[in-house]
Order: structure tokens, then sequence, then C-alpha cells
């Protein structure tokens, strides 16, 4: 079967990452491989790649510090592949913006079923097309800057704004008026701390409600649709 998606994997582990390689082609998907930085980001330069498969451990730039140069840039899912198992290097890849974490060693057939499972996610997210590149927000007199990650109320008071409640309120200014379900929240906000996501975006939600005075029991800018998700019942301006 031909999947069409391309898929880079890097490892500075040749047998690793010829064994992944073949394995995948074996599976319909086209291959790219690279074993550190400097490769990989020539690959992306060159060819259209659908997700990346990142070893943590590489020589020069580490697979963490590459993680978070890929996401200031691009929207591509990573997979973080790590002989080092430590929850606190799940946490910090997917707080750099990892799509998902597999310890090595690892079974091939889970590597496969979790590359599978993001593309998956990912084909039915909505085109961000030209919104990435707004630099402010306007909507409903609040102001969200995204240089300086401030959000200013419609009385010119400053709300301090956690990282992931920049991140949710960055994507329900980006799909104003468009419902939004807790999965495609949690892939455009890029913060996957939970397999799958249990209650933590409603959390999320709740409080950046909190932040922007909006009553939660009847809450006028972030609706809740049920059993659906949630929606940014507003206009909003974008400036470049």
């Amino acid at each position: 079967m031909d999947h069409h998606e391309h898929i880079l994997v890097v490892d500075d582990d040749r047998e690793i990452r010829l064994l992944v390689g073949d394995y995948l082609k074996r599976h319909g998907y086209r291959v790219s491989l690279a074993a550190e930085g400097r490769q990989m980001r020539e690959v992306l330069a060159g060819s259209g790649i659908d997700l990346i498969v990142l070893d943590l451990m590489l020589p020069g730039d580490d697979g963490l510090s590459l993680c978070r140069d890929l996401r200031a840039r691009s929207d591509v899912p990573v997979l973080i592949l790590s002989a080092r198992g430590d929850s606190i290097d799940r946490v910090l890849g997917l707080e750099m913006g990892a799509d998902d974490y597999l310890a090595k060693p690892f079974e091939p057939r889970e590597l496969l079923a979790r590359i599978r499972t993001i593309l998956r996610r990912t084909r039915t997210l909505p085109n961000r097309g030209c919104a990435d590149a707004a630099r402010r927000w306007r909507f409903a007199g609040w102001t969200l800057d995204g240089t300086t990650r401030q959000l200013t109320s419609p009385e010119g008071v400053v709300v301090a704004l956690s990282g992931a409640e920049y991140r949710l309120l960055q994507v329900f200014l980006t799909y104003p008026n468009r419902v939004l379900t807790r999965d495609q929240l949690m892939d455009l906000a890029r913060g996957r701390e939970a397999d799958p996501f249990d209650r933590s975006i409603d959390l999320r939600v709740s409080r950046l409600r909190q932040k922007l005075g909006d009553n939660a029991r009847s809450p006028k800018l972030i609706k809740t649709q049920r059993n659906e998700g949630y929606v940014l019942a507003a206009a909003v301006e974008t400036d470049p």
C-alpha cells in the first residue's frame, strides 16, 4: 500500500537508522535518512516532509534543540526517540513541541502504529494558511501581541499568560468562530502531555476563560459546543 507520506528519520546510530528506514519503506512510506542536525536541515530544505522521527541524543545540536527550532518555523509532526526513558526527558520533549515520545529499545510495530496515529490526526487539522504570519490579534476589546506574548485587556491592563495558555489562545484566534475538537486543540497548541490528553484541555480552557474574565457558567467568548469542542465567538482582526 502506498501511503505517499514522506518520513525523515534522524538518528546517529546507522543500524537503527537503516532498520527504521527499511521497515517504513516496506509499509509503503517514502523515507529519507539523516545522521545529525545539519543533514536534517538539508533534507527539509529540499523535500516535503510529513513527519520526522528524531533521536534525542545526537552529535552537535541535540534532539530537543532541533525540535524547538523546528517548532518555531514549522508544523511538521515530530516523534522523538530516546535511549533515556526518564519522565523528565519525555516532558521536555513534549513541551518543546514534539507530538509523541518513544523510548529505546522499541518494537518497530509500535513505532509504525504511533506514526500512523500522528499522521491520521494531522490530516484532520484545519489549514493554518497565512494566519501564522500574524503578529497581533485584536478581539472583543482585547489585544494579544505575538512578539511579547502579552495579553492586554480592554482597560489596558496586561494579563499574564502561561506558555500553554498563550498557545491555546493563539489557536482560538487563528480559527475564530470555528468549532475545534479537543484533539484539534491539543495538536494545534502543541502540548500533548497526556494520552489521549484526558481532561487537561478542559482545564486549560477554564483557566483561559478566567484570564479573559469570561463567565464559566455562561461564557461569551470561548463557548462550549456539547460533544464537539470549543469555539471562540468573536470577530478577530490581525496585524502582520
